[in-house]
């Protein structure tokens, strides 16, 4: 080993910048919510929604959120704890779970926006594609999926959650 000059010496420690708290703690990756959440500046004041999907050990927690200048406004929420009022009573963190708790996420939004009586969705279950498409002037609403710093694999939980049509 040969000598190993000092690297943090004053003129590096004055110019050392402390990385945003959430990104030390590990809780955010600040380079995809910039992609997720940057607006055309054509679009002014158009709000860019976020369908965000997080799985704890024991609840699924899906929001749409918008973000704002002062932060970011939550437009409507859908828990997996509160699928026993509609029957789902065990597995509240499996796969069908996640499904149940975006179609109720689905439900809660489109019925806040105003669109609940326009796209009802597939009435028979009968094995055909089904794609929504715009009738008259108000378009579906869309959502970019935001999962944090879960990875997006084939057959993720993560994924049942946007298989809502």
């Amino acid at each position: 080993m040969g000598y190993k000059r000092l690297v943090k010496n004053k003129a590096y420690s004055s110019r050392y910048q402390v990385k945003p708290r959430r990104r030390r703690s590990g809780k955010t990756d600040y380079y995809a919510r910039r992609k997720l959440i940057t607006q055309d500046k054509r679009k002014y004041n158009a709000p860019k929604y976020r369908l965000v999907v997080r799985m704890t050990n024991r609840d699924i927690i899906t929001q749409i959120v918008a973000a704002r200048m002062n932060g970011d406004e939550i437009i409507t929420a859908a828990y997996a704890h509160e699928l026993p009022k509609y029957g789902i009573t065990v597995g509240l963190t499996n796969y069908s779970a996640a499904y149940a708790t975006g179609l109720l996420l689905a439900r809660r939004t489109l019925t806040k926006m105003g669109l609940a009586d326009m796209y009802v969705g597939k009435e028979e279950a009968d094995g055909e594609m089904y794609e929504v498409e715009a009738d008259g002037d108000k378009r579906p609403f869309r959502v970019l999926l935001d999962v944090g710093l879960q990875s997006t694999t084939t057959g993720a939980k993560v994924s049942k959650v946007t298989l809502v049509k």
